[in-house]
């Protein structure tokens, strides 16, 4: 009896030792999910009994609807897989494979036939005070964050920033972070809320991820009207 106890006893630093590694790498896998190192898996709108969002504008005239033609042209502009890097250009919309997070929706509305360099200026003229500038460069302004926040709510329709309400949320929608500025996806979580089409940083995996929920940071959330 006492071999059998000290035998159980030897193996016991083995156990702990084993539930602290699963611990540890069940942490691990949890954070490179939360990152989005880990794919996550994706779902469409019909899942959860939600119809696409089709605009009565088609603004380009190409048989394609604003909101179908904003997703598909973000879609577009990102598979040339533009790399990270804020820099300034004469022409206004990056031309060198390199973008920032605002690029993603210049592009986006650009290919559906709203050129947001001009846009963004022309309200700027309007109202240079609600932008808090004290000039107007139309080359940068627009690629501003804080800028495009003042614009949409300008000119666009201003929606929930309730995740519950998911059917309010469709793609081809813009979503505002503090600081950050992404398109909101077609495809969703297993709880029905939207990935993001956006452009963080030059170290992000993927340009579609599962961030509105993580972020908490959401501050407006628009569609184009």
């Amino acid at each position: 009896m006492r071999y059998q106890g000290r035998t159980q006893r030897s193996r016991l630093p083995f156990v702990i030792a084993a539930v602290i590694l699963l611990i540890a790498a069940g942490a691990v896998v949890y954070v490179l999910y939360r990152l989005n190192v880990i794919p996550h898996r994706m779902y469409d709108g019909a899942r959860f009994g939600i119809e696409p969002y089709m605009s009565a504008v088609d603004a380009d005239g190409d048989g394609i609807d604003d909101q179908m033609d904003i997703l598909q042209s973000v879609r577009a502009y990102l598979a040339t897989e533009p790399k990270y890097k804020s820099a300034y250009y004469g022409g206004g919309y990056p031309d060198d494979g390199y973008g920032v997070c605002a690029d993603v929706v210049a592009f986006g509305l650009l290919g559906a036939g709203y050129d947001l360099k001009e846009l963004v200026a022309e309200d700027m003229r309007k109202d240079l005070d609600a932008y808090g500038e004290d000039r107007i460069d139309s080359n940068i302004d627009f690629r501003r964050v804080r800028n495009l926040l003042v614009y949409f709510r300008h000119t666009a329709i201003e929606l929930t920033t309730d995740l519950s309400q998911i059917d309010q949320w469709q793609g081809g929608d813009i979503v505002v972070f503090k600081g950050h500025i992404g398109v909101v996806s077609d495809m969703r979580n297993f709880r029905g809320v939207p990935f993001v089409l956006h452009h963080g940083s030059p170290n992000q995996i993927g340009y579609e991820q599962d961030i509105l929920g993580s972020r908490g940071d959401i501050v407006a959330h628009f569609r184009i009207s």
